[in-house]
């Protein structure tokens, strides 16, 4: 069995109101990195913010973010394309990861490509109503491939996402059509509480895409549960193969007593060890995920 690769979401668009942990500026997301990699992990994945946490899309936070991180740690690098924060067009989206992949000191490791589209509202489900309308998180075909053809002229890795098995079907027809190249990141995005857009952060949940997982092309597979607790799933998945991205981004985990994200980190690289596998520096996980040198 491959060596576990662990991934650090360490902020997504999450705020402090449930953890204090939660880095949003350059040197604050750097230094978090820092404690991930010594605690395990080898990616880091980080969303530019604001003094008050707000999105920051531009390309100055992204670069110094990334500089800051890499004199710091050798963790490989996946920033955003913004989420649903950034409705834009196919260009004005990947402008930001293009440019930082003109530079050798910016480039990032991984471009992000969420394989298709899916209303992202939350619901209450104790008031029986949403609290969100019209949120939609747009990744057309013709967007996609043209990310496919960015990402591969910039020498860097797609990293993969799916939401739900239309996802990892269309992950699979990219690859047929030789639009993506083997060995495949796919990221199942799994999601809790009032996030309904992706399968359940449960076991049946994972199977399910794990089932419908692309025959006759290598993939590499991680999970992550956004707005639900994935170290229910860390076992399962560090047992069958798979990879593990977490961190607070997704979930405070404050009833484990609000722990950083190196504290996540290290509990799932202790337990990795404890179950028999290894866990992946940077250099080995660039090996296991093909990512360009």
């Amino acid at each position: 069995m491959q060596k576990l690769v662990i991934e650090a979401r360490v902020n997504e668009y999450a705020g402090r109101d449930n953890t204090p942990h939660v880095p949003f500026l350059p040197d604050e997301i750097a230094r978090d990195a820092a404690e991930c990699r010594e605690a395990g992990a080898a990616i880091l994945h980080f969303h530019g913010r604001q003094p008050d946490g707000a999105p920051d899309h531009r390309f100055e936070c992204y670069r110094d973010t990334i500089l800051a991180t890499r004199a710091r740690c050798d963790a490989l690098i996946h920033p955003t394309l913004g989420y649903v924060t950034l409705d834009a067009t196919a260009e004005q989206r990947i402008a930001n990861i293009l440019r930082l992949a003109d530079d050798p000191a910016t480039k990032p490791e991984f471009a992000p490509m969420d394989m298709g589209s899916t209303n992202v509202d939350w619901y209450d489900p104790v008031a029986r109503a949403y609290t969100t309308k019209g949120l939609i998180y747009r990744n057309g075909t013709d967007t996609l491939e043209h990310f496919a053809h960015a990402i591969h002229a910039r020498a860097m890795a797609p990293y993969l996402v799916a939401w739900n098995i239309g996802f990892t079907r269309q992950i699979g027809a990219f690859l047929d059509m030789g639009l993506l190249q083997g060995p495949a990141y796919v990221c199942f995005c799994l999601t809790d509480g009032v996030m309904l857009a992706g399968h359940p952060g449960t076991a049946d949940g994972l199977d399910a895409h794990t089932r419908f997982l692309p025959a006759g092309h290598r993939i590499e597979w991680t999970v992550c549960n956004f707005n639900g607790d994935l170290l229910k799933l860390t076992e399962k998945i560090i047992t069958e193969g798979g990879h593990v991205s977490i961190g607070l981004g997704d979930y405070p985990y404050a009833e484990y007593g609000r722990p950083s994200n190196a504290e996540l980190i290290r509990r799932v690289a202790d337990q990795a060890r404890s179950l028999g596998r290894e866990v992946a520096t940077p250099a080995e996980a660039r090996a296991i995920l093909g990512v360009p040198s």
